[in-house]
């Protein structure tokens, strides 16, 4: 073919025109097409291969693949090809398409960059960090090769700007799911929960999708001082739903209402008869409130502190202070313990207070002082 030839047929392809070329040779930096109806071969650069950077012309294409390219040059006997154009052409009218309609993309992680994960869309999409997953992830070096899905959340052709996000797929998932959870949560309903966060206030707790609150004094029986005494993230607790607050998604939570309560099985942990050592909670005109078991508190009544006559609790007890106690009688469904502590308390032979001669060292106390000195005397353990 003689060179008038050549240039005229040269002709019939210019820079810019879209050709079919067939992978003839792979270079580490280059490949060689053969174009169809074309005086010469074209080579496309390695630079032009792909949205995104890659070592090796091998990574991209193999011998004998047909591809759809760009002439981006046209010199003497050689095209300079780009297939990187025809994918970003390509590309965007899809990608915009997507991006109006609010649709998912399913693609492959191609790559773990500083900031971010990259993938390939016909343009180079970048996931930055924050927008992977709902939660801080402290490496990425997994998500290489991971098949994930993700939302456009900004895109501009002019500057070549792709930004994609996982993490509002997740979010939209949980809100659709949170919304199913609400609509078949039930008042009084118990269900199995995962704590996801620790307040000062409470704990939030994972049931199914949605969150909801077991406020502090909702945590045990016992008095709590901090959460985090009792739970930790990732601990598996029932709870019990209180409330639900539909419009706010407000719910809240119970734990202490799963547990035993301090009363359950009383009759078999204070029967009749037994024998505790308490701690007066209150005194009160008509007797003391004295605590066997946490949450558990008994009454003795004033007529069962003393063998001897007083006037008012506050002549031999005082808050705070430990008493051996017997139960008298037990009420499981009124919750009642009604105790006595003068059943401990040896009986002296002069039933009469009156006529109790004072022992010269206690001269200058009250009665009710000595009496307390009784009971702290004849206070017995079991």
């Amino acid at each position: 073919m003689t060179e008038d030839m050549n240039l005229e047929a040269a002709n019939i392809y210019n820079e810019g025109d879209r050709v079919t070329g067939k992978v003839t040779k792979i270079e580490e930096k280059s490949v060689t097409v053969e174009i169809a109806g074309a005086p010469f071969d074209g080579v496309i650069p390695i630079s032009e291969l792909s949205s995104l950077h890659i070592e090796k012309a091998e990574d991209a294409v193999a011998e004998g693949d047909e591809i759809e390219l760009i002439i981006t040059k046209v010199e003497e006997d050689n095209y300079v090809l780009s297939k990187r154009k025809v994918d970003a052409e390509d590309a965007w009218g899809s990608l915009e398409e997507k991006f109006n309609n609010k649709e998912t993309i399913e693609t492959e992680v191609k790559d773990v960059v500083k900031g971010g994960l990259v993938v390939d869309l016909g343009v180079r999409g970048f996931i930055p960090a924050s927008l992977v997953e709902d939660y801080f992830v402290e490496t990425f070096e997994e998500y290489k090769g991971r098949m994930m899905t993700f939302k456009i959340v900004e895109m501009d052709k002019e500057k070549n700007r792709l930004i994609l996000s996982h993490r509002a797929v997740i979010q939209e998932e949980k809100a659709s799911q949170k919304g199913e959870v609400l609509d078949n949560l039930k008042e009084g309903e118990v269900l199995e929960g995962t704590v996801q966060r620790l307040a000062t206030f409470g704990a939030f707790i994972d049931i199914g999708g949605i969150d909801g609150l077991v406020h502090i004094s909702q945590l045990s029986h016992d008095h709590i001082e901090k959460v985090s005494d009792v739970l930790k993230e990732g601990d598996k607790v029932n709870v019990k739903i209180l409330s639900i607050d539909r419009d706010s998604e407000r719910i809240s939570l119970s734990i202490k209402d799963t547990l035993a309560g301090p009363w359950e099985g009383i009759e078999e942990k204070a029967p009749k008869g037994s024998k505790f050592e308490g701690t007066v909670k209150r005194l009160v005109s008509y007797g003391a409130f004295v605590e066997v078991f946490p949450g558990v508190e008994g009454l003795v009544h004033i007529s069962r502190i003393s063998h001897q006559h007083i006037g008012t609790p506050h002549e031999v007890l005082k808050e705070g202070q430990k008493i051996d106690v017997k139960v008298l009688e037990v009420n499981t469904d009124d919750k009642r313990l009604s105790l006595s502590i003068k059943d401990l308390i040896e009986k002296e032979d002069n039933n009469s207070y009156g006529n109790y001669e004072m022992p010269e060292e206690a001269s200058g106390f009250s009665l009710s002082d000595v009496i307390g000195d009784q009971l702290k005397n004849f206070s017995t353990k079991d």
